[in-house]
């Protein structure tokens, strides 16, 4: 966290922690996790990690048996989360920097896939990541969509509508 922002730290509100980005107001993050359903032992991607407290939170949700791998676009911001992680013990996430691509697909399938920054459009290559029977919560617009994959070629989606979040752009799109 930025210091200027230490007194924020307990404030219901989406905080910056530079380089135009932010972390979530907490009730969001409690939302989006709920609808994720993260069961112990299951593989997590983390798209668009920041400080990587979301990154953490999945950690904890998964348990020593599951992993998370998160992937950040900010190369300040890679390093910013890895050493938040590192400093609380966090021991099943790593934090890698964002490549060409949406997501991490030399790593897939996941059961369920995080996205903290909204898309303008469904990224596809993101449903080709997660397993079939998995769950991504992705902020679309001002939407939330909660996406279960039931077939190869099957999704099935409940829309949660009204919120705010900072665009999700892959480098190849910088």
């Amino acid at each position: 966290m930025l210091p200027d922002l230490v007194g924020s730290a307990d404030f219901d509100m989406p905080l910056p922690i530079g380089f135009g980005q932010t972390i979530s107001q907490p009730t969001t993050v409690r939302l989006m996790l709920g609808w994720l359903e993260p069961q112990l032992g299951d593989k997590v991607l983390d798209v668009g990690s920041g400080s990587g407290w979301t990154t953490a939170l999945l950690a904890h949700l998964v348990g020593p048996s599951g992993k998370v791998y998160a992937v950040e676009l900010v190369p300040e911001l890679v390093k910013f989360g890895r050493q938040n992680c590192s400093r609380i013990g966090i021991k099943n996430a790593r934090i890698y920097q964002a490549g060409r691509k949406y997501g991490l697909p030399k790593e897939a399938p996941f059961e369920r896939i995080l996205v903290s920054a909204a898309a303008e459009e469904l990224p596809t290559e993101l449903i080709d990541q997660l397993s079939v029977g998995g769950k991504m919560v992705i902020p679309v617009r001002n939407d939330i969509l909660e996406i279960e994959k039931t077939s190869a070629k099957d999704t099935e989606v409940v829309v949660h509508s009204g919120f705010v979040f900072v665009p999700l752009v892959p480098s190849e799109r910088v």
